[in-house]
C-alpha cells in the first residue's frame, strides 16, 4: 500500500464489518428499532426479558417461551460462593467494571459448555450469562455499601429481582417499569466500541465469556461507558434552572464538552433520550420533586438553540443518570447496570457472527522508517 492509496479511517469510523439483524440505527432521523421493531413500541409494550428473546432469537417469544426463558433467568441467577468470596476480598477503592470483569471472567470455567460455539449452547451460556450479572452487579452495590448480600428471589421478574437484590425490598411498579425500560434502551445498540470488542474476541473462535469480558473492558473507558455520570454531576453543579444558560455559555466558551449531548451516530435527538425524559418525568411527580427535571430542561432548550443546527441534541446519557440518581442508585453502579443490560445484545452479536464467522483482523499504514542498518549494542552512543 503506497502512501498516496490510503485512507486511514480513525476510530473505524463508517466502516462496515459485518450484517446483522439485531438493530438498525438513522442518525439523521434519530431512528432505532431491534430486529425490526420500534425502540419506541418495545419501550411502551415490551419488557426486557422480551426483548433479550427477540435478540437471541431474532423474532417475539410465544407465552410460553417467555414464560421458559423468565424461570431459565430465575433458576440461573446465583452466582458461585467462591466468586461472591473474591469480590468480598476486592480493594475497597476497586473500580466496579474491574470487579463486574474479573467476576463474568471467572465464571467461565464453571459452565460446563464452555467450548462448545454452536449456537444453541451459546444461546444457553447467553441466558446464564444474563441471569448472573443482574446478581454481580446488585452484589457490587451491596458490598460497596458494607452491606449483606440478598440472594436472588426466586418469583420476582429480571428488573424487580434487581432491585429487590439491591435495597432489600420489593420495589414498587414505577421503579420496577423504570429499571425495566433502562434494560431495554440499553440493551443493544448496533456496534460500539465494546460490541466491536466483543466479536474481535469471539473471531477468533474463542469462549463467549471472554467474548464478554471483552465487551466489559471496552465499555470501562470513560468514551464508551460513564457518560451519564458526568452529565448528573453537571446538573448537581448547576443546581437551579435559572442557572443553566449562563453555566452552558460559560462551559462553551471555554471548550468545555457538555456531557450527555452529541453522538458518534445520531446527528438528531437520540429516540432513548425521549423516553428516558418521560420516566424522569413520572418519577419527578411521584416525588413532587422537580428542581433536577426543570434544570436539565433549561440545559436541553439552552444546548438545542445554541448548537442544534450542528446536529448535537440530548443523547441517553443525559437523562438516564438523573433517573437513576432519583432511584437512590449511587453514580458508581451505572455503567455496571450499562453492562448488565448490554449483555443482551454483546451475547446476541456473538451468537449471529458466529453464524458467518471471519477473523477480525484489520490492517495499520506503516510511517515509520525501513532499510536502517544494525548497529551491535558495543558500538552504540
Amino acid at each position: 500500500m503506497s502512501g498516496s492509496d490510503v485512507v486511514i479511517h480513525k476510530g473505524l469510523e463508517n466502516i462496515i464489518i459485518t450484517e446483522t439483524t439485531l438493530s438498525y440505527i438513522d442518525g439523521e432521523k434519530g431512528i432505532l428499532y431491534y430486529a425490526g421493531y420500534p425502540i419506541e413500541d418495545l419501550a411502551k409494550y415490551s419488557t426486557f426479558e422480551e426483548v433479550c428473546f427477540l435478540l437471541w432469537y431474532n423474532r417475539l417469544p410465544k407465552r410460553k417461551e417467555l414464560d421458559d426463558l423468565k424461570k431459565n433467568l430465575i433458576e440461573n441467577a446465583d452466582i458461585p460462593w467462591e466468586i461472591v468470596d473474591f469480590m468480598k476480598k476486592t480493594p475497597k477503592n476497586a473500580h466496579p467494571m474491574d470487579i463486574m470483569k474479573t467476576a463474568v471472567s471467572a465464571l467461565g470455567p464453571y459452565d460446563p459448555e464452555l467450548e462448545d460455539n454452536s449456537k444453541e449452547a451459546n444461546i444457553r451460556k447467553a441466558i446464564r450469562l444474563q441471569a448472573k450479572v443482574g446478581t454481580i452487579t446488585a452484589y457490587i452495590y451491596r458490598i460497596k455499601e458494607g452491606l449483606d448480600i440478598i440472594p436472588p428471589s426466586r418469583r420476582l421478574g429480571y428488573a424487580e429481582n434487581f432491585l429487590y437484590m439491591m435495597f432489600g425490598k420489593e420495589p414498587d411498579k414505577l421503579s420496577s417499569r423504570i429499571i425495566d425500560v433502562a434494560l431495554i434502551l440499553h440493551a443493544e445498540h448496533e456496534l460500539p466500541a465494546s460490541t466491536t470488542a466483543a466479536l474481535t474476541t469471539i473471531s477468533t473462535l474463542s469462549d463467549i465469556y471472554s467474548a464478554i469480558v471483552s465487551g466489559i473492558a471496552a465499555l470501562k473507558g470513560p468514551l464508551h461507558g460513564g457518560a451519564n455520570e458526568k452529565a448528573l454531576e453537571m446538573l448537581k453543579e448547576i443546581k437551579t434552572p435559572e442557572r443553566a444558560e449562563e453555566y452552558i455559555k460559560k462551559a462553551l466558551a471555554e471548550k468545555k464538552r457538555i456531557m450527555g449531548f452529541g453522538h458518534r451516530v445520531y446527528k438528531a435527538y437520540d429516540p432513548r433520550a425521549r423516553i428516558f425524559k418521560e420516566y424522569f418525568r413520572k418519577l419527578c411527580e411521584q416525588k413532587n420533586e422537580w428542581t433536577m427535571y426543570q434544570t436539565a430542561e433549561k440545559v436541553e432548550e439552552v444546548m438545542i438553540n445554541l448548537l442544534g443546527k450542528k446536529g448535537i441534541f440530548p443523547n441517553i446519557d443525559f437523562y438516564s443518570g438523573a433517573v437513576y440518581d432519583m432511584l437512590g442508585i449511587p453514580s458508581y453502579l451505572f455503567t455496571p447496570m450499562f453492562a448488565m443490560a448490554r449483555t443482551s445484545g454483546w451475547t446476541a452479536h456473538v451468537i449471529e457472527y458466529l453464524q458467518d464467522n471471519r477473523l477480525i483482523r484489520p490492517r495499520a499504514h506503516y510511517i515509520g522508517q525501513l532499510d536502517l542498518k544494525y548497529i551491535p549494542i558495543e558500538q552504540r552512543e
